[in-house]
């Protein structure tokens, strides 16, 4: 038996989720019998999928995976669904504000077009936040498998709803794929409306995307990252800058980026001081929430509740949650390591 504080408990703001992996998978599995979806048995058996996708077959394969998923999200309750469940799930695992990641152009052939999929997505935030108690915003991603001048209409799009929750702008999927550049004017037009650029790099690329996220994007935040250790002076250059990683240990190790949890470079991120939010990526596919983030760095890399509690206060600040809102969180955080540790059996996080 060992004491440990509850992570649970322990007060932290959720800046890696995306939209559909954040759903439940009994959610999936309704949703699939309602509208008729047949579901690859890696979705349908109530297990986490195996998955490797550092070659492109096996990326391949999860992309035909999350597509299925995102076959059965078809009507405006679907989506007010989802997000008030991911609500739920991120208010038990202790988050306090969370920031989802969306591309709407998925779901606008079913949902009437792009404007009113991001409508319906703003107004199932909106409501769940108020049912919750969450503070919610959206970060609108744009596809780098898709032509530029796409991600330029979704980010004059992300721009004009910047007072109804839009917070950041992003650049998903396989970063091995074209170039960040080719995305900078879609970047400038995000950050000329207020809002934060936060494109994914340096988990399928080595440190070389990290640094064209910097270079060419004018990055405030990285998703994921963690190659950024290959090369100590862009390690460096993070902590310098105070750009937030958002570190996805579970998923790292769940697509092969890492064959161990031991192997996630989370220490040595940590200690070279370049800020980290750890974020749950895609719990559908990989199968683990938020607070299984802090139990992997507790389990794996040793990160005490001093320690843990710098993470969330990391994940805060790196956050766009109102000044307000940041204050009362990290007053919390430091009351969480007020209380007394628990009593509790080591336990291997999912």
């Amino acid at each position: 038996m060992e004491s440990a504080r509850d992570v649970r408990k322990l007060p932290k703001a959720h800046l890696h989720l995306h939209f559909t992996g954040s759903m439940r998978p009994g959610t999936l599995l309704e949703l699939a019998d309602r509208h008729g979806v047949h579901l690859p048995e890696a979705l349908s058996s109530g297990r986490p999928p195996k998955l490797r996708a550092t070659d492109e077959r096996g990326w391949f394969r999860f992309q035909r995976l999350y597509d299925a998923a995102r076959s059965c999200l078809r009507t405006p309750d679907d989506i007010r669904r989802l997000v008030r469940e991911a609500a739920e799930e991120d208010v038990r695992d202790g988050s306090r504000w969370l920031e989802i990641q969306v591309d709407p152009t998925s779901y606008a052939p079913r949902l009437g077009g792009l404007i009113p999929a991001l409508e319906i997505i703003l107004d199932a935030v909106e409501s769940a936040s108020a049912q919750t108690g969450l503070g919610m915003r959206v970060l609108v991603a744009a596809n780098r498998m898709k032509h530029p001048l796409d991600a330029r209409t979704l980010a004059r799009l992300a721009v004009r709803y910047a007072d109804r929750g839009v917070v950041g702008f992003g650049l998903s999927n396989d970063e091995r794929r074209g170039f960040a550049r080719d995305f900078d004017r879609a970047f400038a037009i995000a950050r000329r409306g207020g809002l934060l650029a936060a494109p994914h790099g340096g988990e399928l690329s080595g440190p070389q995307s990290v640094a064209d996220c910097l270079d060419d994007l004018r990055a405030g935040r990285v998703g994921h990252g963690v190659r950024a250790t290959e090369d100590p002076r862009l390690l460096a250059r993070l902590a310098a800058q105070g750009v937030t990683c958002e570190v996805c240990p579970a998923s790292n190790v769940a697509l092969g980026v890492y064959d161990r949890h031991e192997d996630v470079p989370l220490r040595a991120m940590f200690e070279a001081g370049v800020p980290l939010a750890l974020g749950a990526d895609d719990p559908l596919l990989f199968g683990s929430r938020l607070a299984a983030q802090y139990e992997i760095a507790r389990r794996y890399h040793g990160f005490t509740d001093d320690e843990l509690a710098e993470l969330a206060r990391q994940s805060v600040r790196g956050s766009r949650a109102p000044e307000d809102v940041r204050k009362a969180i990290l007053a919390d955080i430091d009351a969480w390591l007020v209380e007394e540790p628990e009593q509790a059996p080591s336990r291997k996080p999912s």
